[in-house]
């Protein structure tokens, strides 16, 4: 019988794909054996190979996101159910969280939150779990990722907070939000994406016309109105997008600024109004 560690070595060299293959293997391990990966790293030794492990390898070797596999996808500081129809969270949109929390480190933090393209929750549910005395709003096309969303509302304990709706941007929305996230579709058209992504991960929540922009467009007309006057909107970009981006909110009349990631890609926009 295999042991732990040589099936997860030859899982990873089957996933040679990614940019995680160790991770991945561990990852789907840990969901097979029913524990935590941390658990599995402490454990290791401890346990048998289930059986269910060698169909979850052919899944993510066939390049199924591993999030996909698992059902769940760790983001901020909350667990969030995802699957066919959501766009997978990623841990670069984290920038938009830390943005947003360093803005309101000094006050009490934001009362009204509004989340452009929610997708599963993700960028909605990890501010509404930083700041509890706040509710939200989320809006999305896809009745298919409403549906994440809906489910992760009820297993984070949130449904009572939220209120998700179907819609385009903020069309029709008529309140000022204190806080405004959005992690829209940048990525142009003809790009090259990896084959797990092009193949699994909605089309809608990612390609945004020939040059990446046309939803950034859009937001960036609606969002003076939809932002409170001291109120802060924190929006993804792709490494490559800043300027193109950053001046199609400055030509709205917002006061613009930018934030890194990890890797030291230029990820958010920071935008105010110019008094706030």
């Amino acid at each position: 019988m295999t042991d732990t560690r040589t099936a997860l070595r030859e899982a990873a060299a089957r996933f040679a794909f990614s940019d995680t293959p160790r991770l991945d293997a561990e990852l789907l391990l840990a969901h097979a054996l029913g524990i935590t990966r941390e658990r599995l790293l402490l454990t290791l030794g401890d346990h048998a190979v289930p059986a269910t492990f060698a169909a979850l390898v052919e899944r993510r070797a066939a390049h199924e996101p591993v999030a996909y596999i698992t059902g769940t996808r760790a983001f901020w500081t909350i667990d969030l159910l995802v699957g066919p129809g959501a766009l997978v969270p990623r841990a670069d949109s984290e920038t938009l969280i830390e943005a947003a929390v360093d803005h309101f480190a000094d006050g009490e933090g934001p009362r009204r939150i509004l989340d452009l393209g929610t997708g599963p929750g993700t960028l909605l549910f990890a501010a509404l779990a930083e700041w509890p005395q706040a509710t939200g709003l989320g809006i999305d096309a896809s009745d298919a990722a409403l549906g994440w969303a809906r489910r992760n509302a009820v297993a984070l304990g949130m449904a009572d907070r939220v209120e998700l709706r179907c819609g385009d941007w903020g069309a029709g929305v008529t309140e000022r939000f204190d806080l405004v996230l959005a992690n829209p579709p940048y990525i142009a058209t003809d790009a090259d994406l990896p084959r797990e992504v092009r193949a699994h991960e909605p089309a809608t929540a990612l390609f945004a016309g020939a040059d990446g922009l046309n939803d950034y467009r859009i937001i960036a007309r609606q969002l003076p109105a939809l932002l409170a006057p001291a109120g802060v909107a924190c929006i993804e970009i792709g490494w490559d997008q800043r300027d193109s981006a950053a001046v199609l909110f400055c030509d709205a009349g917002l006061s613009v600024a930018v934030r890194h990631d990890l890797a030291g890609h230029a990820r958010c926009l920071v935008a105010t109004h110019p008094a706030g």
